[in-house]
């Protein structure tokens, strides 16, 4: 997954959020724009649309932008951060087998989910392909307490922290599945009824949706919140393979020679570009 655009309205105070809270360093602030991410990798993109009514929370559109660090250690300094600059935002936390995740929303709303992978020789991949994932009980306090190191905090964050996956609320899980597994052509790797997880390379899930507040949404409005949703594929060539799918089946999509940008049944926008070239 490539960065996550969110639009919104106080500009100056969701980077100082996301800057101080989260951890992620301002790499670009121009006009109403200001990118920001970790180690020279940028993974939020922040655009400021003053006349935008304020986001619909059970339409479709984000669930939770998902950043993920690289070690326990990493993910504890943002966690301790979080607790000091934005505590009242925190929602909750879980060890899902794979990975180990805390729960928050960012001062407009917009879900956000701090985690850190466990080594894929943890986890159990069924033969099928299914990834198993659960939802066990993890205390923020004992993580804290076992990973927290007020030396990486003094060391800077020069360590990167990406977008692990993005999760979207749509309107139904079906049409969801038609268009981005059988369309875009996404893997499968966990299907709960009401959520669904799918992802390329074997990964857990780099994209997941779910009906839980959203089921029977229509087609998205202008409204703040999700801008765009970016993905890296690893050439151009793989690009023009994603063109051609959406063509056979008469979706409208847009390609400058580079990125193709096109929408999902709810509306929400989805830009591919190669990860090289």
């Amino acid at each position: 997954m490539d960065t996550v655009e969110l639009l919104v309205s106080d500009l100056d105070a969701m980077t100082d959020f996301y800057r101080r809270a989260v951890t992620l360093d301002v790499l670009d602030q121009t006009g109403a724009t200001a990118t920001l991410g970790r180690g020279g990798l940028a993974s939020i993109v922040l655009r400021q649309e003053k006349d935008l009514p304020g986001r619909d929370s059970r339409g479709a559109g984000l669930y939770h932008t998902a950043i993920v660090f690289q070690d326990q250690a990493r993910l504890a300094s943002a966690l301790a951060s979080m607790a000091q600059h934005a505590g009242q935002l925190y929602e909750g936390s879980a060890d899902h087998l794979v990975s180990e995740a805390f729960y928050f929303h960012d001062l407009e709303g917009n879900g956000l989910e701090l985690y850190r992978d466990r080594p894929r020789d943890e986890w159990t991949v069924h033969a099928d392909g299914r990834v198993q994932m659960g939802a066990e009980f993890l205390d923020p306090n004992q993580f804290l307490q076992r990973w927290y190191d007020p030396a990486v905090e003094e060391n800077g964050t020069d360590a990167t922290a990406a977008i692990g996956h993005v999760h979207l609320q749509v309107g139904d899980i079906p049409t969801a599945r038609r268009f981005y597994q059988g369309i875009l052509g996404f893997d499968v790797t966990a299907d709960l009824g009401s959520a669904l997880f799918l992802s390329a390379g074997g990964y857990h899930h780099h994209l997941g949706m779910n009906t839980w507040h959203s089921a029977g949404a229509g087609p998205r409005a202008a409204t703040l919140g999700l801008g765009d949703v970016r993905i890296l594929v690893p050439t151009r060539d793989d690009v023009e393979a994603f063109a051609e799918r959406v063509r056979d089946h008469g979706i409208a999509a847009a390609d400058d020679g580079r990125t193709l940008r096109l929408t999902d049944p709810w509306g929400t926008r989805l830009a591919i570009a190669p990860e090289l070239g």
